[in-house]
């Protein structure tokens, strides 16, 4: 009978999560219990479900504190009780208002005042909570006037005293203080703990009628009984039997839209097929809320995919939410909805990261009423990680940061370092509170909309984005019955977006992105594809890919959406990347080389699988899994399912099933690692072909508009590799790339005709303010014509004015860096200006100056300015060595020496750390040549012992050519950074006096 319990959810107070709790308790027998995290209620269905398999009474509530000062615990009578507190929580949270003294008068919860308190008279839902230890106070006080209102309050945070010993370390980290400095008013108790029945009596004792009215008001409480199960919104136009009146008759116009007439006999037995399944799982409502969705978007004109296991589903096609055609690609509809899954499914619909949040904004919007939320982000829950435990406790107790890394670094790789005493028990405690929830955070994009308020189910946390989150997880929220709506963002689809506004403002040409008919035979894009020439297009672009996708020669659309799904690690880890390439390299292999039944099962990927809907397949028809069992093996390695007990009941049917059936243990056993290997990390059919959907259009513009597309990804800052790689690109089509410039740069990217003017955002060191200050100035008064008119008429500082100069962006005054370095100094004499806001009246008050002679400036003391201010140079890097060496191949002459040793220079691009079997880091190299060309390479572990990659810079790289499938790659031996070119070896910076900085070696 304990009416205040922690849990973990009592996030940096409470340390056992909801199953240990409840162990605990049973162990001593309790009946009944409450879980009132503090103000929270992340873990309280996971409470229902652990208190109702250990036949405990569950009761949920609240416990209100204002930091750590307990003002009132709520206990839920009843569903409507749950809800009150909830909207309670919430808003003094989403407000960030204290909570009161005194609780709302709710109808339907019972609140508990914690003693000591002064005497006020309790309504006819509330209590005073009298710890056992504070009894005889209470019985001396003016509250024995309601004394049939008292009941027991013995807090539950702790197990042990390691678990206090936690709490306390909680604090400081919620504190940001040192252990020695935590007060005990920040802590709780050693004493709030679970005690058997006997020693709840003996601390209470003679007053038992104490815990008789704690057992009364516990048993009032029916949460659970009431429950009224999770309802998403049911109509959408008034209702059930309209919404799918209107389902079906915009699916036939879809379906018109999309086939023409008439439909196909398979067409039409499909969309009967899947409406059907639709109504009996009542996900019409659903639909419909993900068409209207997309209806918006591209009245907005915003750009959008529908991904996922959605896109397998024709009804979905038809609505405009995806555009994979689930039959030209054969998809499994029942991957998406099956009458046996028991759990509900979801769209994944992307947006443009520009456009995201407008969308959201409309789905609040629109299903939000003027009384209720009915809408909220789903919430994650952020858990302290071993690095950053160890960095949160080595501050609690004091320690400096050089012992923090050394600690962290013998956990990374343990060597001759061993800790003291105090570092021992850091070590000790990050293991221990490794995997506790630290704070709430965003869900990537998932959406809940409810029949009832949203906070009949969860409260709600409102971080600083301005949306509103639940309290429990996805899995939860699936558990419990929701269908979220996945709204995501992506920077590939802002490529896209800009792309086209680009193309049509520098071209003039408005290009139609839908044709995906028609990509699928552009010549074009087959080229691009089989040699790999993907940098910039969504998903295709990273070595890995455009290794696969050389070794492959793909040039057709089947072949990318499988290769979308075989580049994921548990396809790679099984082996069956390598036999995937093997089998559709070599035609006559892929029937000999696959088990006849899952050749049968799996024909267009020769036996392999590569789908999630494949682990389905073979689960049912290989052996003999029924399809719910099926949809389990497949959630359970996915990670989205947390019954392992389940998830292992259905591994042994498998291969119980699989006996049955006649197969032998050996190939049972093969097949079974296969689908454990690689399950967890595969796509879904329709997802995989809807990314390569995305790839097919980003490789359209590559293609035909390579510049446009390239300033467009520039742009958004998003992709596989860095800023200067895309401008390397850029540089390789033959794009004139200009480094910012006052008159021409945007504070983005622009391009004019072949001309590219990097935009004033890479300018790392200028304020955003001073940027809009000198383009709104040019926009109302015109070009700057030079230095002193600049200065005349933007408010700029010397250290500002410095970049601006340094960057080249005053090159159309025809005047040298130095000149204009001396000029600055003395012009504004390190004042700053009030420039006239009237360009009729301006004073030039400037005085003149006779500049001296100066050395020309060195090109390599430019490229350093470049790195210093923007992190990269569109000069040549190789300018910069110090001593290149001679004799070094071309990335051209590669396929030359396949079995050969050969040496050559490399820019490295980026590096892909792994492990071996073993353990050991090994790495896979990315770099360019002088002429822009790609070099691939390897570098195993004795090699990376020997020669580490010691970040950016131009390597000197020594190795043996290895040949596969016509992709060639250097196995590495030596590997040495070259020096580069150091201007304080000349002479100091003449302005500054000072040897220039730059980031190269970062």
């Amino acid at each position: 009978m304990y009416v205040n319990c922690h849990s973990y959810f009592s996030f940096r107070y409470g340390t056992m999560p909801v199953q240990e709790m409840v162990d605990q308790a049973k162990k001593l027998g309790v009946k009944a219990m409450a879980l009132t995290d503090i103000n929270c209620t992340a873990a309280v269905y996971p409470f229902l479900k652990a208190t109702k398999a250990a036949n405990i009474h569950g009761v949920i509530g609240i416990d209100f504190r204002n930091g750590i000062d307990q003002q009132y615990i709520g206990l839920a009578l009843n569903h409507h009780g749950f809800f009150e507190m909830n909207r309670h929580l919430s808003d003094h949270k989403g407000k960030k208002r204290p909570f009161p003294q005194k609780a709302p008068q709710w109808q339907n919860t019972a609140v508990i005042y914690p003693f000591p308190q002064p005497y006020f008279k309790l309504g006819p839902r509330e209590y005073l909570g009298i710890p056992a230890d504070q009894l005889k106070k209470a019985l001396r006080s003016p509250w024995i006037a309601e004394k049939d209102r008292w009941i027991l309050l013995q807090s539950v945070t702790f197990h042990s005293q390691q678990s206090f010993n936690i709490h306390r370390l909680l604090r400081c980290i919620e504190l940001n203080i040192l252990l020695s400095k935590l007060p005990t008013s920040e802590q709780g108790n050693l004493s709030d703990r679970f005690y058997s029945t006997l020693e709840l009596a003996e601390r209470c004792a003679p007053h038992y009628w104490l815990l008789q009215q704690t057992h009364a008001l516990l048993s009032r409480c029916r949460f659970e009984q009431d429950y009224q199960p999770v309802a998403n919104k049911k109509s959408v136009y008034g209702s059930e039997q309209e919404d799918l009146a209107q389902l079906t008759a915009l699916t036939y116009q879809g379906a018109k839209n999309r086939y023409g007439t008439p439909l196909s006999e398979r067409q039409e037995t499909r969309i009967l097929k899947e409406l059907d399944i639709i109504r009996q799982k009542d996900f019409v409502s659903y639909f419909l809320i993900n068409y209207e969705i997309v209806k918006f978007a591209r009245e907005r004109g915003f750009y959008y995919v529908g991904r996922g296991s959605g896109a397998n589903s024709i009804v979905a096609y038809c609505l405009n939410i995806t555009d994979v055609d689930p039959i030209e690609l054969d998809l499994y509809f029942e991957r998406f909805i099956n009458l046996y899954r028991s759990t509900p499914p979801d769209f994944d619909i992307d947006f443009s990261w520009r456009d995201r949040d407008e969308v959201i904004q409309h789905i609040f919007h629109k299903h939000n009423t003027e009384d209720h939320e009915h809408v909220c982000l789903l919430a994650t829950h952020n858990t302290f990680q071993i690095n950053s435990s160890i960095r949160e406790l080595g501050k609690v107790f004091g320690l400096p940061k050089t012992d923090i890394e050394a600690l962290i670094n013998h956990v990374v790789k343990p060597g001759n370092y061993i800790p003291d005493r105090i570092g021992a028990l850091v070590l000790k405690y990050s293991q221990l509170i490794h995997g506790m929830p630290s704070h709430l955070s965003i869900h990537a994009g998932g959406i809940l909309i409810s029949q009832q308020p949203i906070h009949y189910y969860t409260a709600t946390d409102l971080p600083p984005k301005g949306f509103p989150i639940s309290h429990f997880d996805m899995v939860t929220a699936e558990e419990i019955g929701f269908a979220k709506f996945d709204i995501l963002s992506q920077r590939g689809l802002g490529h896209i977006r800009d792309s086209l506004e680009i193309i049509e403002k520098n071209q003039g040409k408005k290009v139609d992105i839908h044709r995906i008919k028609d990509f699928k035979h552009d010549e074009k894009i087959k080229q691009h594809l089989r040699k790999g020439h993907t940098i910039g297009a969504f998903y295709v672009e990273s070595p890995a890919m455009r290794m696969l996708l050389a070794k492959l020669e793909v040039d057709e659309y089947l072949g990318l959406v499988a290769a979308s799904s075989i580049i994921r690690p548990g396809v790679a880890r099984s082996g069956m990347m390598r036999e995937y390439i093997l089998r559709h390299r070599k035609p006559e292999m892929r029937k000999s080389r696959a088990h006849p039944i899952l050749h049968d099962l799996m024909p267009e990927t020769y036996g392999i699988m590569v789908y999630q809907e494949d682990v389905i397949k073979v689960a049912h028809y290989f052996a003999g899994l029924s399809f719910d069992e099926a949809d389990v093996l497949r959630r359970g390695m996915s990670g989205k399912f947390r019954s392992r007990a389940a998830f292992l009941k259905v591994k042994e049917s498998f291969f119980k099933k699989s006996m049955e059936k006649g197969h032998a243990p050996k190939i049972t056993s093969e097949i079974w690692f296969q689908v454990e290997s690689f399950a967890g990390y595969s796509f879904a059919k329709g997802h995989s072909a809807s990314f390569a959907v995305e790839s097919y259009q980003s490789l359209y513009l590559k293609a035909h508009f390579p510049l446009e597309f390239m300033v467009g990804v520039i742009n958004n800052f998003g992709g596989f590799y860095k800023t200067e790689f895309y401008i390397r690109e850029l540089q390789g089509y033959h794009a004139d790339v200009q480094l910012p410039h006052l008159n021409e740069s945007d504070y983005l990217t622009v391009i004019k005709g072949t001309t590219v003017y990097l935009g004033f955002i890479h300018l790392k060191y200028l304020q955003k303010d001073i940027t809009n200050t000198i383009l709104q100035n040019r926009e109302t008064e015109g070009p700057f014509t030079g230095l002193r008119d600049f200065i005349n008429r933007i408010a700029i500082s010397l250290e500002q004015l410095l970049i601006l100069i340094r960057i080249d962006a005053f090159r159309f005054t025809a005047k040298r860096k130095q000149e204009l370095l001396w000029e600055a100094h003395f012009l504004t004499n390190k004042q700053k200006n009030k420039p006239s806001t009237n360009h009729l009246f301006r004073q030039i008050n400037l005085r003149e100056l006779s500049i001296p002679h100066l050395e020309t400036n060195d090109p390599r003391q430019d490229i350093l300015d470049q790195l210093e201010i923007m992190e990269f140079s569109i000069a040549d890097p190789f300018l910069l060595l110090k001593a290149p060496p001679h004799d070094t191949l071309k990335a051209q002459d590669i396929p030359s020496y396949a079995g050969k040793e050969i040496r050559l220079m490399g820019y490295l691009v980026t590096v892909k750390y792994t492990r071996t079997v073993k353990g050991d880091i090994m790495n896979f190299g990315t770099f360019l040549d002088r002429d822009g060309q790609w070099i691939d390479t390897v570098h195993f572990p004795p090699v990376i012992r020997q020669y580490p990659l010691t970040g950016r810079g131009i390597y000197l790289l020594e190795g043996k050519v290895s040949e596969e499938f016509n992709f060639y790659t250097i196995e590495i031996s030596s590997c040495k950074k070259l020096a580069y070119w150091n201007a304080a070896d000349d002479h100091p910076n003449p302005v500054t006096n000072q040897s220039p900085k730059t980031s190269i070696d970062n």
